[in-house]
């Protein structure tokens, strides 16, 4: 069996981050855009470092400039997706690049994205779901506007509130007030942490936020107490090797602490973060842990399992993807 026909289920996905570089450039073209810079010979995304990386990932979004444009670029996506095996998705969406935090012109974003998930699925059988993000490099404050984004809009698609970003800005109890709102209208939490912060990153953002997933949190495998307790909690690590290893966390997929989790207990996942970006796919992670870690099907079954479980989406859903895994 080919890695292609493993039903995949991905938790962790930065829905603009996840843009096809021909896309964009074709997008550019479009609108007279020079974005020439930051792209490589071969055509594909170029950055030196995760700052370098997060700027050019924020120029990447300058073509993205109207609801129609985010239609487009989430077909182009969940194609990709579909094409890797992956029948579940879950992806962060900004406000804060739809319609700049105004829930006016959110709504219509969304309205567009939700129109080209329900075609995706239809076509593909994939399905799509969105986790609000603010941004933590961004001003703290304009995260009670993305929050109120995502209350307002709450329902079968925008099924949570995320947080992602320079780890370095700000910290996790600046978006407090954001996660207290998501929370007390019933959307589910997670937050980016224990990337390139260390273990306190990660322990803030639980203590802080009061998240049930953390997107990362490689990093915590460097404080022993700390992976006792995320397993003992069941907080679930949604968990990217290749964006990992391209960024230089870890040299090889053989240095991954993935495996290490999984035999203290700690509940992971596989997504691909930004793939192109990082120059993975889904089936690619597949290959690095198998060749790594010689995991085989049954491995991928029960990770896949686990992100069913921790998935935000409704009861209905995740019965059906737990059926399909089977």
């Amino acid at each position: 069996m080919s890695w292609r026909d493993i039903a995949k289920i991905e938790l962790h996905l930065h829905l603009e981050g996840a843009a096809p570089p021909a896309f964009i450039r074709g997008l550019a073209q479009e609108k007279n855009i020079d974005l020439s810079g930051i792209f490589d010979e071969a055509g594909g995304y170029k950055f030196r470092d995760f700052v370098h990386f997060l700027s050019v990932y924020e120029a990447a979004t300058e073509v993205l400039q109207s609801p129609e444009d985010f239609y487009r670029l989430v077909l182009a996506i969940l194609e990709e997706s579909a094409k890797n095996g992956v029948i579940y998705t879950e992806a962060f969406i900004s406000p804060d690049f739809c319609g700049g935090r105004d829930l006016g012109a959110w709504k219509e974003y969304l309205h567009a994205m939700q129109e080209a998930a329900a075609i995706a699925e239809k076509r593909d059988g994939i399905i799509l779901k969105g986790i609000v993000t603010p941004i933590r490099h961004f001003d703290p404050e304009w995260s009670k506007e993305t929050a109120m984004c995502a209350v307002e809009t709450k329902g079968d698609f925008v099924v949570g509130l995320g947080l992602g970003g320079d780890e370095g800005q700000n910290r996790p109890k600046d978006f407090a007030y954001a996660f207290d709102m998501a929370r007390e209208a019933g959307l589910r939490l997670t937050a980016h942490a224990g990337e390139f912060g260390g273990p306190q990153s990660v322990r803030d953002a639980i203590n802080d936020l009061g998240v049930e997933r953390i997107g990362h949190g490689v990093r915590a495998f460097e404080d022993r107490a700390l992976v006792t307790e995320l397993a003992e909690r069941g907080i679930v690590l949604e968990v990217c090797p290749g964006s990992n290893i391209n960024l230089g966390l870890f040299p090889t997929w053989k240095d991954h602490p993935i495996a290490n989790f999984r035999d203290e207990g700690v509940k992971v996942t596989i997504s691909t973060d930004d793939p192109p970006f990082f120059h993975t796919t889904m089936i690619d992670e597949y290959n690095g842990l198998s060749k790594a870690f010689d995991w085989g099907q049954d491995v991928f079954k029960e990770i896949n399992t686990t992100a069913a479980n921790a998935a935000f989406c409704d009861e209905t859903t995740r019965k059906a993807l737990l059926q399909q895994l089977e």
